[in-house]
């Protein structure tokens, strides 16, 4: 899947309201939301693995969770975030930030950890770019990240479909910074290249796990080389477009695989990486071969920071949209656009200058 944020993506309603638009000719699909669940989940053998006490969160609460989950419902949004119980909800919704699916609700691949409904993925909707941007105007949003199923029926991939739902929001919303997830096009340059030119401030593809272990945890179709190309591809591109990826721990990887892994994202010219617990989200997905201690997650974070990356997030309930992360590159981003405009005032003040004292006359 491209928005892997983890588990619990799609929730009863969601598949339930696409069918239903599905059946009704010309109406638009809605809009999903992403989130991750924590609640318990079965085994390959039907029993339910019991989580560690780093693993237990309270339910989200506060003024600001209720206002935004309030118009949430009025805007008609599908939030996966509340029905899967992703830990992270109030604080993502009351920092500003909000993770949209786009193209629909089916996947055209089959990864074992993803809770995504697969099948044959539905028409895209032509409406969707203009409604998403109206809806993200309306929530009063800083920074929105973007993401998407995968879309192999669509000679491009769905780039097209991406870069029209980013250059839209941010005509509607000056100032807004944008982040997209998205799946790797099956290594099309043509597409990546419509999402560097989308003007998205951050392009994220996740590896979502070792080398080794990828075969396993993902569909066929998707491979870490290919997803290290789609990485790299970015930054030839554009060298200073920030890149980011995610790996999911608890698949059982080793440590010493985890560091490789990072090595070569680093070598990739990657610029944020996020570290999180893989859940299982139902008994028909992959089983959760290890529960990876906080220690473990705080010393791949000191040794990536190490290695050079801006930023690394790690942590159980970490997840690939994580609004730590997503603070850091905010704040990187527009330091990097107020440097740009000191630079051209910089540039035009001589330029000025120079003009006005050439217009002078001699002995003026």
């Amino acid at each position: 899947m491209a928005h892997c944020r983890r588990n619990g993506y799609i929730s009863r309603s969601s598949r339930e309201s696409v069918r239903s638009e599905e059946s009704a000719a010309g109406e638009s699909q809605g809009i999903s939301l992403v989130g991750s669940s924590l609640e318990p989940q079965p085994s390959a053998s039907g029993r339910f693995k019991r989580k560690p006490e780093w693993l237990k969160v309270g339910l989200p609460t506060g003024e600001t969770y209720a206002n935004l989950k309030g118009l949430m419902r009025s805007l008609n949004l599908h939030t996966v975030c509340e029905e899967a119980h992703c830990p992270n909800v109030a604080e993502c919704w009351g920092g500003g930030t909000a993770t949209v699916m786009l193209m629909g609700d089916v996947c055209s691949r089959h990864c074992g950890f993803c809770a995504v409904e697969s099948g044959k993925p539905g028409a895209l909707d032509p409406l969707e770019p203009r409604n998403v941007a109206a809806a993200i105007a309306q929530l009063g949003l800083t920074y929105v990240v973007l993401t998407s199923v995968n879309r192999d029926d669509l000679e491009d991939g769905g780039a097209a479909h991406f870069e029209e739902t980013v250059r839209r929001i941010k005509a509607l919303v000056p100032g807004i910074l944008v982040e997209v997830l998205v799946p790797d096009f099956q290594g099309r340059e043509e597409s990546i290249r419509l999402i560097v030119d989308s003007g998205a401030d951050v392009i994220a593809h996740n590896v979502e796990g070792v080398r080794r272990l990828s075969s396993k945890i993902r569909d066929r179709r998707a491979t870490f080389d290919q997803s290290l190309d789609v990485l790299r591809m970015v930054k030839r591109i554009d060298s200073e477009r920030f890149t980011k990826t995610s790996i999911q721990l608890g698949h059982g990887e080793t440590e010493e695989e985890v560091v490789v892994a990072m090595r070569e994202l680093r070598a990739a010219q990657v610029d944020v990486l996020t570290l999180g617990q893989y859940l299982q989200p139902s008994r028909r997905h992959l089983d959760v071969a290890e529960y990876v201690h906080p220690d473990t997650f705080k010393r791949l974070a000191e040794i990536g920071e190490s290695m050079g990356f801006a930023y690394v997030a790690a942590g159980p309930l970490v997840r690939s949209s994580y609004r730590a992360g997503e603070f850091f590159l905010e704040a990187k981003i527009r330091e990097k656009m107020l440097r740009e405009e000191e630079a051209d005032l910089n540039q035009e003040a001589p330029a000025s200058s120079h003009s006005s004292s050439s217009s002078r006359q001699p002995g003026a």
